[in-house]
């Protein structure tokens, strides 16, 4: 699936801020591919759904599911 995501375009969170919080970004591939990654550390992981796993995750983000 990342061979799906050559080329995407990475978009920043309005959320993320530049004084080194929490920041992260999505792309969406060529396809039905969706990613997330740390924008301030890209070479660390990234995360790779397809689009409606990619919904349902940041759905339960802004729903609060993961919050500490």
């Amino acid at each position: 699936m990342i061979g799906k995501l050559e080329g995407a375009k990475w978009k920043k969170s309005s959320r993320s801020s530049n004084s080194g919080g929490n920041c992260v970004e999505m792309a969406c591939g060529t396809s039905s591919a969706h990613a997330i990654r740390d924008s301030k550390n890209p070479a660390h992981g990234t995360l790779v759904f397809d689009g409606d796993t990619a919904t349902r995750f940041v759905n339960s983000l802004k729903a609060g599911r993961f919050d500490r």
